[in-house]
């Protein structure tokens, strides 16, 4: 096995949270300053506890089936009881910090009702100087030492993202993590598996704590978008929502959660774990989304509510909308799948939540019939407006139903006062009978208030005399004027360099082509030059090679690629930079060449011919444009003599550096 510990740039793994300057990187936080960071470190400290009891729980089950002896069996049984019991109290604690809320709110919490962030998904410490080292020999054919500092600038970012900052400077800095991984994917992992690195990524449930090993690196892929989503659903927690600012920011994080758990679930499948399959991650983008919804409400409802007809039937509609939204969660978490998984308290939390806004419509709709108790002329125009628009059929179901006078009103309005009461009751009860969601004081508090201001203005009705029938409340349709929407973060935003750059054009060395090693192959000058012509650029390639020339004799052969000149590398030199170090060479001429396998970069599909003509070179002094009188020059059959490097001139797509995602590189020509 090599040893790097003499290595100038070797990462000591006890202490990997700093970089090569020896400094902390920016967005991480790796210790553990902030409440929300040490509640992480405790569940990465259970994660672990409870990686070593399965462990001791495997060894003790194949243990117990592998015994023959009676009295062994029954002492293993025995310490497989203490192992489950062991394991259950560890599962039972990660549950209850996953249903912490009030520790990701603001000193304003008591004004909002909590929100439900995730935690992020926990890694163990990825060394990857050897197989890297190697895969370089052996791909790429170049020492593997020369790349320790790429290597560890790798290291250091991953150790990174392990303990991000919540907020954009976190974001940023696991964006820049994801958009690298496309680099290592193409650089080091064949898509066929043809080579084995042997590199497993290691990554935790975020929830249960239960490890998960892949070797692809997919699963690196997604666990970092994973946390993406849960750094920003714990920024849209943690906003002050006593302020129009914290709203709008809280709106805009849930919804960028929510579109990467959408993202997610589109480009990603069969996970090894259950935070990222399929009904768990829909599930997380609709409580996103209504977290999003809920925040909408309280922008509405911000610094009161006008005790205007149509303001009240419009907070009224925003708040069943919320209502519904929290419904559809509600049913989403109610799958088979994803009901035993999260946690209760969340599934508890959400009906509460429901049951909540439910009974804030009802409420709302009486303000707007009850008012002050005196309705002017401009209150009876609006509510012939508005009524016929809140209850649309109400005139098929009952022709009582719609208010025609004064009592008729104040009858309507005490049947929703008196619905909200009922409600909010309810609320309450799945409150208390939830262990975790009575240590939510904030709710607690919210729900008490919201149904003792609803009883006090049903009682003031109470206590007048009258003696109306309660009246059928008719359902209130949902409406808002904003609905949330996922968002999906632009990852192109966060510019990044290939950390491998130095071993060339990505579209042509990576891990799904393959060459030839490197041949040195020196030539002499002759009458007509050295008897080969080139193309392209970044790298440069062979057009062609004159037969018994000393080009030919040297072993160069037609679509090699030249990867360096006279001992420089030129892998990503253009064209004219190589043409003019060949014809700077007097008599001896040293090529490095690769030769490319299973793939003909030199003659392309059809959408690629008509390009010009191949520059060759000969034997003149270097010239931009023209040859020297001396030379021999011979006719090009597109009628273009030799040495003129006059090209048609092909706009240079954007390399990988510009896009994430990459492009197919494209070279001056236009001729691989």
């Amino acid at each position: 096995m090599r040893d790097f510990t003499g290595d100038p740039n070797f990462v000591d793994m006890n202490h990997p949270d700093e970089n090569m300057n020896g400094t902390l990187r920016k967005g991480s936080d790796p210790l553990g300053r902030t409440v929300r960071s040490k509640l992480q470190a405790q569940r990465q400290k259970l994660n672990h506890q409870i990686n070593k009891e399965m462990l001791m729980r495997d060894g003790a089950v194949n243990l117990y089936r592998a015994a023959t002896n009676r009295k062994l069996k029954e002492q293993v049984a025995l310490e497989l009881s203490f192992v489950n019991s062991n394991l259950q109290l560890l599962k039972e604690e990660l549950s209850s910090l996953n249903s912490e809320v009030e520790a990701y709110q603001t000193e304003s919490y008591l004004k909002s009702v909590p929100m439900i962030p995730l935690g992020l998904k926990e890694t163990k410490e990825l060394d990857v100087r050897i197989p890297f080292s190697d895969y370089i020999l052996d791909h790429y054919s170049e020492d593997g030492s020369t790349y320790q500092k790429e290597i560890t600038a790798f290291i250091n970012l991953r150790q990174a993202v392990r303990t991000p900052v919540r907020n954009l400077q976190g974001i940023e800095l696991l964006i820049e993590y994801y958009n690298q991984l496309y680099f290592i994917e193409n650089r080091f992992f064949p898509p066929d598996k043809s080579y084995k690195t042997g590199i497993y990524f290691q990554w935790y449930d975020a929830l249960t704590g239960v490890p998960s090993l892949q070797k692809s690196i997919a699963f690196e892929k997604g666990s970092i978008l994973f946390n993406i989503g849960a750094v920003y659903s714990q920024m849209g927690a943690k906003q002050d929502r006593s302020t129009e600012e914290g709203i709008t920011a809280a709106v805009k994080f849930f919804q960028k959660s929510a579109g990467i758990f959408h993202y997610l679930s589109e480009n990603f499948s069969h996970a090894p774990s259950n935070d990222m399959s399929a009904g768990v991650l829909t599930m997380l983008r609709v409580l996103m989304q209504g977290q999003a919804q809920e925040c909408l409400y309280e922008s509405v409802v911000l610094g009161g509510v006008d005790n205007d007809v149509e303001v009240c039937y419009t907070v009224s509609q925003e708040a069943m909308m919320v209502s519904d939204v929290y419904s559809k969660v509600h049913k989403a978490m109610m799958q088979r799948s994803v009901k035993d998984y999260i946690p209760h308290s969340w599934i508890s939390l959400i009906l509460v939540k429901s049951q909540h806004f439910h009974a804030e419509s009802q409420y709302y709709a009486a303000l707007g019939l009850l008012g002050n108790g005196s309705r002017g002329k401009e209150d009876e125009a609006a509510l012939a407006r508005v009524l016929p628009t809140v209850y649309p059929d109400a005139d098929q179901l009952d022709m009582d139903l719609l208010p025609r006078n004064t009592d008729a009103r104040k009858n309507l309005g005490k049947a929703h006062l008196n619905q909200s009461v009922t409600i909010h009751e309810e609320a309450m009860r799945i409150h208390s009978l939830s262990k975790n969601a009575r240590k939510i004081d904030t709710l607690q508090e919210i729900l008490r208030l919201s149904h003792d201001r609803t009883l006090k203005r049903y009682t003031e009705l109470e206590d007048e005399e009258d003696f109306f029938e309660m009246t059928n409340v008719p359902l209130i349709p949902t409406s808002a004027k904003t609905t949330a929407e996922t968002d999906i973060p632009d990852f192109t935003k966060v510019k990044v360099k290939d950390l491998f750059h130095g071993l060339g054009p990505l579209a042509i060395f990576n891990a799904r082509n393959n060459w030839s090693a490197p041949r040195s192959l020196t030539m002499e000058r002759g009458a007509d030059g050295f008897g080969f012509t080139v193309r392209g650029d970044s790298p440069v390639i062979i057009a062609s090679v004159d037969k018994e020339s000393s080009a030919d004799t040297s072993g160069l052969k037609e679509g090699d690629f030249i990867v360096g000149v006279n001992g420089q590398s030129v892998k990503w030199c253009r064209h004219e930079e190589v043409v003019n170090l060949i014809l700077a060479t007097e008599d001896e001429l040293t090529l490095s060449a690769v030769t490319p396998l299973g793939r003909d970069f030199l003659h392309p599909q059809d959408h690629r011919k008509g390009a010009s003509s191949p520059t060759q070179v000969h034997h003149s002094q270097p010239s931009s444009t023209t040859t020297s009188d001396s030379s021999l020059e011979r006719p090009k059959k597109d009628g273009k003599k030799s040495g003129s490097l006059g090209r048609k001139k092909v706009k240079k797509a954007k390399g990988p550096e510009d896009h994430p995602k990459g492009n197919l590189f494209e070279n001056k020509d236009g001729l691989y």
